[in-house]
This record gives structure tokens, C-alpha cells and sequence, in this order.
């Protein structure tokens, strides 16, 4: 048994994040079999002054460990979304530096403006400045900016933009993907003895990723797709015609997954009741999109599954936010936490390999208050995640657990 999952059990919150902080850095799985992390020497070598030393900080910083991380965020960002955003992961930045008791990190914070020059320049910054690591940038462009001088550096990014086209080697994506959405929500209705499916998906960037995780899952637990059908997002009446067309083989499947969130599943519900089509024992499918009091209140959702994060953790993460900064985080906030306990993990635990690829993309992954993750060679993330069911009142009801390590997964 890991560290990790047996520090989770039976523990107050403040310890329990300092137990998950100490586990995040070791591996979920395989002690036996964990590398020499004092082995390979990180190849990044940061800008010196004439002295020898890293170059002085300029703005603000975080914390005053030995070890300097990057906190890229769009703090000057348009609209006031980017703002809210940046202020949310640097409070819960805060927090997790809060709880891991003895972190030798210091977080640089940079205003990337939401842009990919913008970015470029934070990057540039924070990495002249003695940065080993990036946290951030939030959205897909200002990722690839950063991205592209990080590369030149031999620095990692650990960033939270759910474009997984902003994925590289080098470039990890903490954010929740499309994927694992599908393989989690796809294993699951298979486990149910479920082997007929139909879709309808966006016709955008969104749907095609789904469409393809969505396809190669159904292959994977050797069920078929009937039908798939693709809507122009936000056009109430060619959803309309899609699911018309959906409905008429709708007997021949068991399955129906519609992965976009809001208003769309609940319509969908609507529109083919008011059609006569004859459900029966058809089992609505979604994604983490559904997480939302329009889908989980709605009383023709009753009984759908969808696949999410485990929430116990986040409550009580969501409880000592509330207590700091007095509101309530929205549900993406876990990511700035994970990424800081993460990155002060690996200086406790993994030496000067610390933020190597070796170590960052290690198969047995780590735990975080969203459960056990890990990152691809290709940037991309794997989650261990749980099952709910819409129970029509504010919450879900989970109705299979998230499992604990990656042995036997994907």
C-alpha cells in the first residue's frame, strides 16, 4: 500500500492535506520497484548573476523555500473571468503551501494576460529567474506560448488548460480531459452488461476528441455503436433534428451518451419523450460537463451516469477556502492545489531528478485531493475517477467508487 492512500484514512482535514502532500510525491504503486531518484540530475540550469547565484525575483513570490516554481496566470487577462481565475488558483496555491508543513518551494508569480505573448514573456521571466518548474498558464494559447520557451529550457510546464491540442511532451495538462471522462464513464456502463451505444456530440473541437476517445473505448470492451449524430453547439433546433434522427434506432441500443453539459442532456430528455420514443431500458451517458445544478436538479436526468472526481477531499479543501477567503471555490480549484503539492512533493522526495520527465510521467501516478493521476509522455493526464447517478436534488449520488491505484487500468 502506498503512502499516499493510507495517509487519506481517518484524519482531520488539516492533516489529511498534509498526509496527501507528503503522498503525492511517492508513488501510488510498485514501492519496491521505486527509481533512484538521486540518479539523473535535472537538466535545467538556471540564469546566474555575476556572484553565482540565481538572478534576484522581481514581483511577487510566494512562500520562501530553496526551490524556485513558476505560478503563471492571467491576472491582466480580458474579462473578468481571467482575473476571477488567477485570483482562485493563487488562493488555493496559498493554501496548499499552507498545509504541506516544511514545503522548500517558493511560487513566482507572473501575469501571463491570458495571451501567448504574454505568456512567453512570464515564462521567460520565471525561468530567468531560477524557475525549475511552471505552474500554469490557465488557457490553451497562453500554454503554447509558454510552452515554446519553456522547451528551449529544458523546463516543465504543469498546466490547466483543457485544450489537449496545448499537450506536449514537456507540457502536462492537469486539467480534466475528454478522455478519461469517456474510458471511465464507457468501462463502467460496460461492467453493467451495456454493449449498444449512440451518440450525439457537438460539432466542434469538444465533440471530435469525444467522438475519438468515444470510439476507441466502445472498442476496447468490445460493444458497438449504432449511430452517432453532431449538432451545431447552441442551435436548439438542430438538436432537435438530430435526436429525431437518433430516436428512430434508438430501440436497437441500451446506451446513449451525450457528453455536453448545461441545458443539453435535460433537452434531449425532453425531446424525445415529446417524440413517443420508446426508452425502455436505454441508460443516458455523459461526461464531467454534467456536474452542474441544471443537470443534477433536473427530474428527467434522474438516474443518468456520469464519471467525476472523487468529492470528498474537495469538500473539505472547499471548507478551508471558505473559511480564508469567504466564498465558495468553484470545483476547479483542486488544480492549483494538486500542482503545488505536487511540486513540493517531488523536492521532498525525488532529489535533484526532482521535475525530471522520468519522474513526472511515472506509470503508478499520484494522489491529489481529485484522486490518483498521472501524466503521459505526450502531456496528456490520466484520472482515477468515481461514478454518479443524477439524483434530482443538489447533489449526485456516486454510485461506484474512484479506484485508488492505476494497477490494472488503462
Amino acid at each position: 500500500m502506498s503512502l499516499g492512500s493510507a495517509t487519506l484514512r481517518g484524519m482531520s482535514f488539516r492533516k489529511l492535506v498534509t498526509g496527501a502532500a507528503l503522498g503525492v510525491s511517492f508513488l501510488l504503486a510498485g514501492c519496491v520497484n521505486s527509481p533512484n531518484f538521486s540518479s539523473v540530475n535535472t537538466p535545467f540550469q538556471p540564469d546566474l548573476n555575476p556572484n553565482g547565484q540565481p538572478q534576484l525575483v522581481s514581483g511577487r513570490a510566494i512562500g520562501n523555500g530553496s526551490v524556485r516554481v513558476g505560478l503563471l496566470l492571467p491576472y491582466s487577462g480580458e474579462g473578468q473571468s481571467a482575473s476571477s481565475v488567477a485570483t482562485l488558483f493563487e488562493n488555493s496555491a496559498k493554501l496548499a503551501l499552507e498545509d504541506f508543513q516544511g514545503a522548500d518551494i517558493q511560487l513566482l508569480v507572473k501575469d501571463t494576460g491570458g495571451t501567448s505573448q504574454g505568456a512567453s514573456i512570464a515564462a521567460q521571466q520565471a525561468i530567468s529567474e531560477g524557475a525549475e518548474l511552471l505552474i500554469g498558464p490557465v488557457f490553451a494559447p497562453a500554454v503554447q506560448g509558454a510552452s515554446a520557451v519553456a522547451r528551449r529550457s529544458g523546463v516543465p510546464i504543469v498546466a490547466f488548460s483543457s485544450d489537449t491540442n496545448a499537450a506536449k511532451p514537456g507540457t502536462y495538462l492537469l486539467s480534466y480531459l475528454p478522455v478519461s471522462d469517456v474510458n471511465r464513464i464507457v468501462s463502467y456502463a460496460a461492467e453493467q452488461e451495456r454493449g449498444s451505444y449512440s451518440a450525439l456530440l457537438p460539432n466542434n473541437a469538444y465533440g471530435a476528441v469525444a467522438e475519438a476517445a468515444f470510439r476507441q473505448a466502445v472498442g476496447q470492451t468490445n460493444g458497438r455503436i449504432i449511430t452517432i449524430e453532431r449538432y451545431i453547439p447552441g442551435n436548439a433546433e438542430d438538436i432537435r433534428a438530430r435526436v429525431a434522427s437518433l430516436s428512430r434506432s434508438i430501440s436497437q441500443v441500451d446506451t446513449l451518451f451525450v457528453p455536453e453539459g448545461g441545458g443539453v442532456p435535460p433537452f434531449v430528455m425532453q425531446v424525445m419523450t415529446e417524440m413517443g420514443a420508446s426508452l425502455g431500458e436505454v441508460k443516458m451517458i455523459g461526461s464531467g460537463q454534467w456536474n452542474t445544478p441544471d443537470i443534477l436538479q433536473s427530474p428527467v436526468m434522474v438516474g443518468s451516469w456520469f464519471p467525476g472526481p472523487d468529492n470528498q477531499s474537495f469538500e473539505r479543501l472547499a471548507t478551508r477556502y471558505r473559511e480564508t477567503y469567504g466564498s465558495q471555490p468553484p470545483r476547479n480549484a483542486s488544480l492549483a492545489y494538486d500542482a503545488t503539492i505536487l511540486a513540493a512533493g517531488l523536492v521532498r522526495s525525488a532529489g535533484p531528478d526532482r521535475f525530471s520527465d522520468r519522474v513526472l510521467t511515472n506509470r503508478d501516478g499520484f494522489l491529489g485531493i481529485d484522486g490518483i493521476f498521472r501524466f503521459q509522455q505526450d502531456g496528456l493526464n490520466d484520472r482515477g475517477l468515481a461514478v454518479y447517478a443524477v439524483s434530482g436534488k443538489r447533489t449526485a449520488e456516486p454510485i461506484a467508487p474512484a479506484p485508488r491505484s492505476f494497477s490494472g487500468q488503462f
